[in-house]
């Protein structure tokens, strides 16, 4: 019987008359948080982002992760406490386990903060108190791996990431890397040729962590092109990919050898946001992105408040594991970062600070970079300009050794270690950030941070490190 002639189906949707919305910019945030009115009401009053979210018909669903989903987060439960109904301005609750606000001993908590467009040094010190906050608990991946399992990152990467995993069971297999981050060929080469067998019984990794822009500890910051390959991979192999991104708006202009130690503001808040590479999770059209953010290296560490975007499915799993782990990040740290973020700055403000700290760091950036110049031997040390973040990766040649025949670079990575303590400066030593610490590696690096010390400070550091090199490698 021949096959029936080929018909033509055409979509019937509720939407197709309706008009696409606007992407949200910044001065349309103002009106829609109006329209949401107060978020939360009581002591410790439960809320949700729902409350905030715009219109998403035009958008695809995300795929489902249940078989990605480990055996513990598929276990978990909503709390009993938390099915009761959000709590409204209207209604009176005697639910709830707290006490009354009537009994704090604290009537009244004052925090000075400087008034935008005034965030100079001078009048920042003027305005009283820096605040605080930071990034919360975030073992985020823990609902997406079992004991038994590998894990994918840089080949080397955030330390405690792989310090949190060892313990669980879970090993960490490095991808390896260029001045942009991570290479997506070779995480498909790892992934194409896995072979449970030889990796211990472990089988075929299905989640990535990776921090795109200004990676702890090397500084890289991926390319678009790079991210939309590493997409790509993860796709074909169905990774699941957390984007740790604390310094996505830390972003800099490229780096003049020996310039001037200025660097300029951009002119709006949109001309800010558009020279931002795009994140993963943007590019994202299968809800296979999380992405982690962080008021720790904006604002200041200390308050443990961080927040994290993904698919409908995925947050519900990783609140249910939060509910039972850190439960909230500090309500009096939420409560200052409110009154600064909603009532004294608005998106506005923070765009305006956040403009102000890439403008900092892009001079303390150039200013360690002006030091490693006129310090470092560059026949025995080498480094590329970060383009975000707060991290100098600089690497030893350490084949030019005079024993370097009979020394592992390990030792003499301990030796270099070692005489710069002598010499009252101190590094971070390469070996510290492998995702696979018993790997035997042929390199051999030290991470500087441009974030913390003065400038005078930090050019003597750099100074000190090109005089312990010299040193160690017995060269003038």
């Amino acid at each position: 019987m021949a096959p029936p002639t080929a018909v033509a189906i055409h979509a019937i949707t509720d939407t197709a008359a309706a008009a696409l919305p606007e992407p949200l910019t910044v001065d349309g945030v103002a009106k829609r948080r109006h329209a949401a009115g107060k978020l939360s009401g009581g002591v410790a009053a439960a809320t949700s982002s729902d409350l905030f979210k715009g219109f998403g018909y035009c958008k695809q669903r995300a795929k489902r992760w249940d078989g990605h989903l480990s055996k513990e987060s598929r276990a978990r439960q909503v709390r009993y406490s938390i099915r009761a109904p959000l709590v409204s301005m209207r209604m009176l609750s005697l639910g709830g386990g707290l006490p009354s606000s009537r009994y704090f001993p604290i009537e009244h908590l004052q925090v000075k903060v400087p008034a935008v467009g005034h965030f100079s040094e001078e009048e920042t010190k003027e305005s009283g108190v820096v605040l605080k906050a930071g990034k919360y608990d975030l073992s985020e991946g823990k609902g997406l791996y079992e004991r038994g399992d590998c894990i994918l990152s840089e080949e080397y990467t955030f330390a405690t990431a792989v310090e949190t995993a060892a313990p669980m069971g879970v090993g960490v297999v490095g991808i390896k890397m260029d001045d942009q981050g991570l290479l997506p060929e070779d995480m498909d080469d790892i992934l194409t040729s896995w072979d449970e067998n030889e990796r211990g019984g472990a089988r075929k990794p299905r989640l990535l962590y990776t921090v795109p822009s200004g990676q702890n500890p090397t500084g890289a910051t991926q390319g678009l092109e790079r991210r939309q390959a590493l997409y790509k991979v993860a796709q074909k192999h169905d990774v699941y990919i957390l984007e740790d991104e604390p310094y996505y708006f830390l972003q800099m202009e490229p780096y003049t050898t020996g310039g001037a130690l200025t660097a300029s503001l951009p002119q709006t808040h949109g001309d800010f946001l558009k020279a931002l590479v795009p994140s993963l999770l943007s590019m994202d059209v299968d809800g296979r992105v999380m992405r982690l953010d962080s008021f720790s290296k904006v604002i200041s560490p200390g308050s443990r408040v961080g927040w994290i975007t993904a698919s409908e499915q995925v947050v519900e799993r990783f609140v249910r594991h939060s509910e039972v782990s850190v439960q909230n990040p500090s309500g009096l740290a939420q409560l200052t970062l409110y009154k600064l973020l909603d009532e004294s700055w608005g998106h506005e403000g923070f765009l305006d600070w956040l403009m102000h700290i890439r403008k900092e760091y892009t001079q303390r950036r150039d200013l360690i970079l002006n030091a490693c110049e006129k310090h470092l031997p560059k026949d025995i040390v080498s480094w590329s300009p970060p383009m975000a973040g707060m991290f100098l990766w600089l690497k030893i040649d350490w084949t030019n050794h005079p024993e370097a025949s009979g020394k592992d670079p390990v030792a003499i990575e301990g030796e270099i270690f070692q005489t710069c303590v002598d010499r009252g400066v101190l590094l971070s030593p390469g070996s510290w950030f492998r995702a696979e610490k018993f790997k035997h590696h042929d390199t051999l690096f030290f991470r500087a941070t441009f974030a913390a010390a003065e400038g005078e400070q930090m050019e003597e550091a750099i100074r000190r490190f090109g005089g312990a090199v010299r040193g160690v490698f017995k060269i003038s």
